[in-house]
């Protein structure tokens, strides 16, 4: 199988993960980028407000998203835009984390998703200071990009993924997991079901 995925950032407007103001989404085919979107996304109540600190760190404000669609309306976006793909983040758990917590305020089921972390492979293979997204992004070769831009952002995660598949010789995306030793996430129901199935009665069979 070839390196398919699809990478994904969120920007929020304060501290709480239900509160996702901005999306990226960037769609990988044969180790390179085919489609790529951004979404604003007008965060729900009570996760509405924008603190400074996260205004100064991504320059979104509230003008910005007061016309923008809420998640009810991304949500299946977003699962039509990635299908079945794998997702991949830069420290996906924040990401995940924002999908299931902005889910759970509106009341929506959290969709079923497999992911990767591209901190964690790239940890696993480069030697650098520092594994935040602009260091990693370089030594992948993507450099002078906008930190902060959730487009821009999951397209330095994409790179990340490619580069490393290519270094570890993975021709997907489950290898390069099982190649770096990054053990694959899932959320939604499957994953409720996988955790059960790991840890319930059946399993000490």
């Amino acid at each position: 199988m070839p390196v398919d995925f699809t990478a994904i950032d969120f920007e929020t407007a304060n501290p709480s993960s239900a509160s996702a103001c901005s999306v990226g989404l960037v769609k990988v085919r044969d180790g390179r980028v085919v489609d790529r979107v951004h979404w604003y996304i007008r965060p729900p109540f009570p996760h509405d407000e924008f603190s400074e600190w996260n205004v100064r760190i991504h320059g979104i404000t509230r003008d910005m998203v007061d016309d923008a669609p809420g998640w009810p309306v991304h949500l299946p976006a977003l699962r039509e835009f990635a299908g079945g793909d794998v997702l991949v983040a830069h420290n996906a758990g924040f990401d995940m984390g924002v999908i299931a917590k902005t889910s759970t305020a509106f009341g929506l089921a959290i969709p079923d998703f497999r992911y990767l972390c591209s901190l964690q492979v790239a940890r696993r293979t480069y030697h650098l200071e520092s594994y935040r997204l602009p260091s990693a992004a370089m030594a992948a070769g993507f450099e002078d990009f906008s930190h902060h831009d959730a487009l821009a952002d999951a397209e330095a995660c994409a790179a990340i993924i490619v580069h490393a598949a290519k270094r570890h010789e993975a021709d997907d995306v489950e290898r390069l997991a099982h190649v770096t030793r990054v053990p694959l996430g899932a959320i939604g129901p499957v994953a409720t079901q996988a955790q059960q199935s790991a840890h319930g009665p059946m399993a000490l069979q």
